[in-house]
């Protein structure tokens, strides 16, 4: 009997309890030495590797861990630091490292964006300032960890060389090859290295074959792959390409390597399977396990389409694991204490993934007669769900015949808006939350476990409503927010409100550095119950002169941010968040807030990685924020909010949202962003982010205001506003009053100036 092997493309990094995030946070915060940041994350790391040999998972990723982000630990790797961390750092190697992710006050952190169409974001390499070199072979030294510590033979992970330059930053088009020829000969020497040491697998990460390709990237493929089969064939190679099947497929199939992985969760893998057949003298390694949601599969069909596929491709040429890595679900459901049965008994996390791909790799190789029981249980959660009262009622047409339109047009509704604000040139204001101090979880968690009151609980929060709404006056912010203290996060919070979602206690996936998000599941239909953010908006008006935004996450983003239900369409939950979003608006501006903003930081990164389908997301994104947002009165401005994006490919769709005010994400860009705008014109009020928040470093005021020169020379004063980046959650009081207080005193300076060359000219 031919032997089937079961793999796994990468494990989540933050363990169970969020270990891994919470050794971060003390070392950066100077409780723990960096010797014990190696240790305690060591030990989460081993944890994970422990648990994939316990589920007999036949090759086990190993360098797929990281203390940040594995794209800026490839290219630490290699030497790819920009000059600025060179000159500025002086003292370990850690500390250049995380200095590249995080700035330091006289540097500033090297750009952020979106891993393809997840909420995982990387750290973008810069390839201008650095001549690279092999300066460690990480791989190396995590296979050595995984072979001593537990006897495990693992695969070494790399993120391959044509993913990782068209990742980066810092040259020219035609200068692809060229940087292609200085980092192939460092990626033979990682790949020698590896083959000494004995490593018979290695996974290298290629996910930029399932975007659009041109010929000279094609050729460069070829090149690459064929000089590693060259100089080293004793290694076993896995071209492993996610979240999409390949365009090129003949001639990404036909690639030298022992082995090529394609998703057959996303896309039409099968039907070019079926369609041009498969190489005889390679494996496949079919992902056929969904790595980015949290529904169990039915393993009956699953089984099914390793069958399909075993027609095509010789069992023992197949290997089973997940579409992508895991890092993008929780780690285990067994942490889930409190869900109802019928709702856990039908989800998957990492650990319960695992067992799916060992049971589908032992029916593939056995016959599916040796794993009925286990393809029953998957098949009874699946119909026990879809047939509970938790998905009785379908909601058919949620948008009805609501209207999508505003009254008036832009330019006579902005009239209005100006006349009833009564707002300076320039105006300054925040994306919406403010810092959460230790003592804020605090006490939410005390009220989570019941140890304190409602009452008391809702005092505590208008406190720190009165507090920020007093330092907000007092630094000079025009329009202001109530900070967002009683939220844990900007979709699970809007999770735990609205009908239809499902909260867990110990969901988290990374985000990016050590930040963690529960992404609420959807496991139903999605309604309005009552007001969720009324409450704590007209308190925080009633405190203040002054104009107060109401905050809203806007349905694309709860949907992009979410686990969604797989029985119905996306679209359709979509709008049906979109109506219940409609409703909370509606109350906010009954209740006279008249100023809104309903963020979108998600919309591009829902982009399908198919430019063929890119249309119909953009319309139906379109439609469901206007769904949302547009029946208030003319006089009611609407803000957005977007962050790390290339908005290049969705600059009509962010015209055609109709929002009255946009903020975007451009200081960690290092204003690259501003370009867009110079060879597009914006109609709208928009505020380009001044400085980054996602770093601890405090902008000058001579900075900020050279940000916002740049941006002026290209969008009219009358249009902009002045904003940090993004919220500032996660920074320390004493730093956010100190970068927004330049903030306001640049704006001032600038406002005067503006104001002078108006009465010059």
């Amino acid at each position: 009997m031919a032997k089937v092997i079961s793999s796994n493309l990468g494990y989540p990094r933050i363990g169970k309890q969020r270990e891994w995030k919470k050794a971060l946070d003390k070392f950066w915060n100077g409780k723990i030495s960096e010797k014990d940041l190696l240790e305690e994350t060591k030990t989460v790391r081993l944890e994970g590797l422990r648990k994939q040999k316990e589920k007999e998972i036949d090759l086990i990723p190993v360098g797929d861990f990281t203390l940040y982000d594995h794209v800026l630990d490839t290219a630490v790797m290699f030497g790819v630091i920009p000059e600025r961390f060179q000159t500025d750092c002086t003292g370990t190697s850690l500390e250049t490292y995380f200095s590249i992710a995080r700035g330091t006050q006289n540097a500033v952190a090297s750009e952020m964006t979106k891993w393809f169409n997840t909420n995982y974001h990387y750290i973008v390499p810069e390839f201008n300032e650095s001549k690279p070199s092999l300066k460690e072979n990480r791989p190396l030294d995590f296979y050595n960890e995984a072979k001593e510590e537990l006897g495990i033979e693992g695969k070494p992970v790399l993120l391959g060389p044509i993913t990782f330059i068209k990742l980066g930053k810092g040259y020219e088009e035609g200068e692809f090859p060229t940087l292609v020829e200085e980092f192939l000969p460092l990626y033979i020497d990682v790949l020698t290295e590896l083959k000494e040491a004995g490593v018979k697998w290695v996974q290298i990460d290629e996910p930029i074959f399932s975007t659009a390709l041109t010929k000279e990237d094609i050729v460069q493929a070829e090149y690459v792959y064929e000089s590693f089969a060259k100089v080293i064939p004793e290694v076993n190679i896995i071209i492993q390409t996610y979240f999409e099947s390949v365009d090129s497929y003949e001639k990404i199939v036909n690639l030298p390597a022992a082995a090529i992985g394609l998703d057959f969760v996303h896309g039409n893998s099968l039907e070019q399977l079926n369609k041009h057949g498969f190489p005889k003298d390679k494996k496949l390694a079919a992902g056929i396990i969904d790595g980015r949601n949290v529904w169990r599969q039915d393993l009956n069909h699953q089984i099914d389409l390793l069958e399909s596929i075993a027609e095509i491709v010789d069992k023992e040429n197949i290997i089973v694991q997940p579409s992508c890595s895991l890092i993008h679900v929780p780690v285990t459901t067994e942490s889930e204490k409190a869900l109802d049965l019928v709702i856990k008994e039908a989800l998957s996390f990492a650990d319960e993934k695992l067992d799916e791909i060992s049971i589908l790799a032992r029916g593939l190789e056995r016959g599916k007669e040796s794993v009925l029981l286990e393809i029953r249980e998957s098949t009874n959660a699946i119909e026990v769900l879809n047939h509970s009262d938790y998905r009785q009622q379908i909601v058919k047409n949620p948008a009805g015949s609501l209207s999508t339109e505003r009254e008036l047009v832009f330019k006579e509704r902005i009239a209005l808006q100006k006349e009833r604000l009564q707002l300076p040139l320039l105006p300054t204001t925040t994306i919406g939350s403010l810092p959460q101090t230790a003592e804020v979880r605090r006490e939410r968690l005390k009220w989570r476990k019941g140890e304190i009151t409602d009452q008391a609980y809702e005092e505590y929060i208008k406190n720190e409503i009165k507090k920020w709404i007093n330092i907000q006056e007092e630094i000079g912010l025009d329009v202001l927010v109530h900070g967002e203290f009683e939220r844990t996060d900007m979709v699970e919070y809007f999770g735990e409100k609205l009908n239809g979602f499902l909260v867990t206690q110990f969901g988290w996936v990374q985000s990016y550095g050590s930040r963690c998000v529960r992404p609420p599941i959807i496991f139903g239909d999605v309604t309005f119950d009552r007001p969720m953010t009324v409450k704590e908006s007209v308190y925080a008006q009633s405190l203040t002169q002054k104009k107060v935004k109401g905050m809203l996450t806007g349905p694309v983003t709860i949907l992009n941010w979410s686990f969604v239900r797989d029985d119905i369409s996306r679209f359709d939950v979509l709008d049906q968040i979109a109506v219940a979003l409609r409703f909370e608006i509606e109350e906010l501006e009954k209740n006279g807030i008249k100023i809104i903003q309903v963020d979108e930081p998600a919309l591009r990164e829902g982009l399908p990685l198919k430019s063929e389908n890119w249309d119909q997301y953009l319309n139906r994104a379109v439609h469901a924020f206007k769904l949302a947002t547009a029946s208030v009165q003319n006089s009611t401005q609407i803000h957005t909010h977007m962050c790390y994006s290339d908005f290049q490919d969705i600059f009509e769709t962010i015209s055609a949202l109709d929002a009255d005010v946009i903020s975007i994400e451009n200081s960690r860009s290092h204003g690259e962003l501003i370009s867009t705008f110079k060879e597009n014109t914006y109609d709208k009020e928009i505020g380009l982010g001044v400085y980054d928040i996602h770093s601890p470093r405090v902008p000058t005021k001579e900075e900020i205001k050279a940000n916002v020169n740049r941006a002026l020379q290209i969008i009219p004063s009358s249009q902009f506003w002045i904003n940090p980046d993004c919220g500032l959650k996660t920074r320390q009081e004493t730093e956010t009053i100190a970068a927004l207080q330049n903030m306001t005193e640049a704006a001032k300076e600038l406002r005067k100036a503006q104001l002078a060359d108006v009465h010059t000219n």
